[in-house]
């Protein structure tokens, strides 16, 4: 008798190959553009420089996927949170 075990992680985001959804969707893109370079030129150079990419961008973003605070700039809540509306004008 087989037994499943329950999926708890149902509240993170999908996951495709280690990636989330956008930047699987990146790396295929990628692999499309370099496979569609690799049909159409002759050179070896050409071929093993767009390997050579292929493995850096899987590497940045198996980094950036790991580790996501690297891109986050702002902060996660305003310094003030009030009801009142701004109108923009700065009276200090």
């Amino acid at each position: 008798m087989k037994r499943f075990e329950v999926y708890k992680n149902i509240r993170k985001r999908a996951v495709i190959f280690g990636f989330p959804i956008s930047l699987f969707a990146l790396m295929i893109v990628s692999i499309l553009a370099s496979l569609l370079i690799v049909i159409f030129s002759f050179s070896f150079v050409m071929i093993i420089g767009i390997l050579v990419f292929n493995a850096a961008l899987y590497v940045a973003l198996t980094r950036i996927s790991h580790n996501p605070q690297i891109f986050q700039t702002a902060n996660a809540f305003p310094k003030i949170i009030s009801n009142k509306r701004n109108s923009g004008f700065n009276y200090e």
